[in-house]
This record gives structure tokens, sequence and C-alpha cells, in this order.
């Protein structure tokens, strides 16, 4: 995506793809929100989600909302905070307290605030599991979540347990398979996550983006292809 987006995304299609997820945070690899627009309609792509940066709440939320409109976005999705404002439960309440008036003013534009679960958001903090805190403290009616379930295996933590705890508060995903050991990603179907067991405990899941998300992989394209034939023949 760096070198080139558009052969990328372009790319990503060919594969069978037919959604995918943009990256603010990386400033869409250089390119305006009309290149990038141009590039999913010429492809036949549907980008439902961004990632975006958590400063995005509060600098320039409004002009992010009709940014979202134009690339025909449904949710703007916050992946994780920087370590100098997660130290203390405090903060992760704090961030909650900012999703919930960020959230009820995506929700009157038509927009959901969504956040996204890494590894670190379930080491606990005096006992506690900040995760916990932040999706306890934030208003349902107004932010949703997005579970990475790979993130949440490598932290020592059951996506299956919070898929059956938070049932009603995810509504989108990012299909990551895990080794053994818990300290990569890897292909689908080549770890140890059961995905036809976990796509079967989703509600209403065509209604929800499933996203693949793998990092570090040596050939990313020949990934995609592979986790893409994992999950066409996959049935649940």
């Amino acid at each position: 995506m760096q070198r080139d987006p558009e052969r990328t995304l372009a790319a990503v299609r060919a594969i069978g793809y037919t959604d995918v997820e943009l990256l603010w945070s990386f400033g869409n690899f250089g390119r305006t929100t009309e290149q990038v627009r141009a590039t999913l309609d010429r492809e036949g792509l549907h980008a439902p989600s961004a990632h975006i940066s958590p400063i995005t709440l509060f600098v320039g939320w409004e002009r992010s909302l009709e940014i979202a409109h134009r690339l025909g976005h449904e949710y703007l999705i916050v992946p994780s905070f920087t370590g100098e404002t997660s130290r203390s439960l405090d903060d992760w309440r704090e961030w909650a307290d900012r999703f919930n008036t960020a959230g009820a003013a995506a929700r009157r534009a038509g927009i959901w605030l969504a956040f996204h679960n890494e590894a670190d958001h379930m080491t606990p903090i005096g006992g506690t599991v900040p995760y916990d805190v932040f999706v306890a403290r934030t208003d349902p009616t107004v932010v949703r979540l997005q579970l990475d379930v790979g993130n949440m295996v490598i932290g020592g933590g059951d996506p299956f347990a919070y898929l059956q705890r938070y049932r009603d508060r995810y509504w989108s995903f990012h299909l990551k398979d895990v080794v053994a050991d818990r300290s990569h990603d890897t292909e689908l179907g080549t770890g140890t996550l059961d995905f036809r067991r976990l796509l079967a405990a989703v509600p209403d899941i065509d209604r929800k983006p499933c996203y693949i998300e793998q990092e570090g992989a040596t050939d990313p394209l020949a990934s995609a292809k592979q986790d893409y034939e994992f999950l066409k023949k996959l049935e649940f």
C-alpha cells in the first residue's frame, strides 16, 4: 500500500475480497479522499470502516464524520491509545467518557464510533483488566466494539468468552489466527483458533463486517489469498 495503493487495492479485489478497512492513521497512504473514493469505485470495493488516530476525537471530529460519509464508511474505529494516556484505569475511564461524547456526535451524523482491542489491553492494572473498565463505562447506544480475536488471544484473553460476555457490543471483527505459543499471528487455518465455532457464535453476522488482518507476513498478498481461500471454503 505504501508503494502503490491503487494497484494493491486492485490486487485485493482480484483475489475476491469485496470489503476493505482503510487506515486513516496512515493518512490513507498519501491519497486524498477523492483519490481513495475513485479507486474504491473503480475496483468495486466497499470500505465499511477505517481505523483512526484517537487524536481525531479531539481535533476535526466533525470534519472526519463528513469525510467518512464521502468514503462510504459506517464506522470510524480507534485501535488503541498512546502509552502516555493509558497508564492508569482513570486514563481508561477518561477515554471512555470522551468516546461517549464523540460517539453521540457520530450517531447524529449517521456514523458509529467503535473501539478495537490490542493485546496489551488485557494486561491488568492494579489487578483489573483496563479493557473491561473501558467497555463497562462506554455507552452501547453510541459506542460499538470491534473484536480482534487474534489480539485477544495474544494478550491472554479468550475471544469466545468475550464474545459471549459482550454479545451485543461487537459489531465488527478482525479475523486473525495465532500460533500455539501466542507469540504472533499466522495464516487463517494454520494456527489455534476455531473459526468455524467463532463465526457460528456471532449473532446476525451478515450485518457485521469481518476483516482478515495478518501482520508481519513475508508476502502479504499471497497470505491474503490463502486467507481468502480458507474462509471461502469454511462452512459454519
